[in-house]
């Protein structure tokens, strides 16, 4: 089996290190990831007329592992073009992110979007998340249920499927407090006050979580104000019992099925119906 692997926090993080360990079990691993962390990119991709710094790092674990100074999606884009020029691998997989990509944060996630440009070239694709943004996070978790769940996956997988992807979500919790698996849906939710004026006492207080930044103090020109993008969660769920979001914080580890057909199809049947009228 050849499994390409990459993520949004750059190859040097622990959740990719985890992941590959994991998915060496199941057969021959390649790994692109990027060279710096990438999170919130979603799908966007590295256009234009730019040199791209490729690398051949093979110290970081088992596998072919190399990094591209891309998003995560182009990196995918890279694997695929120049690693595997016969036939597509067997599956991609990106993760563990560290941080939820549940409910809404899956719109944003550059490690779903890497596991959907697996998806859109026509591959098995999975993306993998634990709750927690520490960099030295406990993947204990990961580690015990991720091959059975992964092997299920396989085992199930639809035939043709093209746009299908799974995103999996694990809570940050003890292996003994899992109360099991549960199919959900992606969650309803949004983010208010998302732009705080820049407080470097405050990003040091997120820094002590683990919450993730690219690390850079800001340069404000005159006249320019610095502003921190650090928004609050609103739970807009009426009915969340096969939520992602909700089915997380009560203990559960959840597998999402996601598509990249956006088509709306209640709504392309009722236009239908009424398309005599234009």
């Amino acid at each position: 089996m050849k499994i390409l692997i990459s993520n949004d926090d750059g190859y040097k993080a622990r959740g990719l290190q985890v992941l590959v360990n994991i998915m060496a079990g199941f057969g021959d691993v390649t790994v692109v990831a990027p060279k710096y962390h990438q999170s919130g990119k979603s799908m966007s991709v590295s256009l234009g007329i730019n040199c791209l710094a490729h690398k051949s790092v093979p110290e970081y674990g088992p596998g072919k592992w190399h990094y591209l100074d891309a998003t995560p999606a182009s990196c995918v884009k890279f694997g695929l073009e120049y690693m595997y020029e016969q036939r597509n691998p067997d599956l991609v997989i990106c993760g563990i992110n560290h941080g939820s990509n549940a409910a809404s944060a899956a719109n944003y996630s550059a490690t779903l979007g890497a596991a959907e440009e697996g998806a859109l070239n026509g591959c098995k694709a999975i993306g993998v998340s634990l709750c927690n943004f520490s960099p030295d996070a406990d993947f204990s978790i990961v580690e015990h249920y991720l091959p059975s769940i992964v092997r299920f996956l396989l085992d199930n997988w639809p035939e043709n499927s093209f746009g299908l992807l799974y995103n999996i979500n694990f809570p940050d919790i003890g292996i003994d407090e899992v109360k099991g698996v549960k199919i959900t849906r992606q969650g309803k939710g949004h983010w208010e006050r998302e732009f705080q004026p820049w407080d470097e006492e405050r990003l040091m207080l997120y820094e002590a979580t683990g919450f993730h930044h690219d690390g850079k103090l800001p340069t404000l020109e005159e006249g320019e104000e610095g502003y921190m993008m650090v928004g609050d969660f609103i739970d807009d769920e009426n009915e969340n019992d096969d939520a992602d979001h909700s089915m997380l914080e009560q203990g559960w580890i959840t597998i999402t099925p996601n598509n990249l057909d956006r088509t709306d199809f209640e709504e392309y049947k009722r236009l239908r119906s009424i398309c005599g009228i234009i």
